[in-house]
């Protein structure tokens, strides 16, 4: 991994003659790592498993790239990656409990009632991604995650033009999913 610029936080190469110093990939980690649990998170909805993958995808990055030679590259690439690997988790939560036959159990909320709408909620949203293509939705998960448009544009390799377009698709095949058609407000 390269170094990292003080005042971006994004990668710069390093020289082609060097590995990176672990102090370049710490400084991209510090800067990465919150953002990609917090990708995490918007899907998998679990803290410990948000960081896992986390974890997971700041592993892979340092080894699929140990020189940066673009500026945003391997930022974009652990975004997308921290989508991926979510719903990978998601999908395999799922798979897990449909084949021991258990609920999921989610965090704490309020009283029995709330319990029971958010996990009926959170989990046909998440169920509903996991159904979808992938890029619908790495779209949503980006974007709802916090990103900018143009955060979206570049982890996703796309125009920053069709980033809105894109979004707008994937929210009504996610709508459709959930089963819920009635327009947005």
């Amino acid at each position: 991994m390269g170094a990292v610029t003080e005042d971006t936080g994004a990668p710069r190469a390093t020289p082609a003659d060097r590995p990176p110093r672990p102090e370049e990939f710490e400084q991209f980690f510090r800067a990465q790592y919150p953002v990609v649990v917090r990708i995490a998170w918007s899907v998998v909805r679990d803290q410990h498993l948000a960081e896992d993958v986390a974890q997971d995808v700041m592993i892979a990055a340092r080894h699929r790239f140990p020189i940066v030679e673009g500026s945003g590259h391997a930022g974009a690439w652990v975004r997308t990656a921290a989508v991926h690997l979510a719903l990978n988790a998601v999908r395999g939560r799922r798979r897990r409990e449909r084949r021991n036959g258990r609920a999921r159990p989610d965090g704490p909320a309020a009283g029995p009632e709330e319990i029971v709408l958010e996990r009926e909620a959170g989990g046909a949203v998440r169920d509903a991604l996991g159904r979808l293509p992938r890029r619908s939705a790495m779209v949503l998960v980006l974007r709802h995650s916090g990103l900018s448009y143009a955060e979206v544009a570049e982890a996703m390799g796309v125009g920053i033009g069709a980033v809105g377009t894109m979004l707008r698709r994937a929210e009504a095949a996610l709508r459709k999913e959930v089963g819920d058609d009635a327009p947005r407000t």
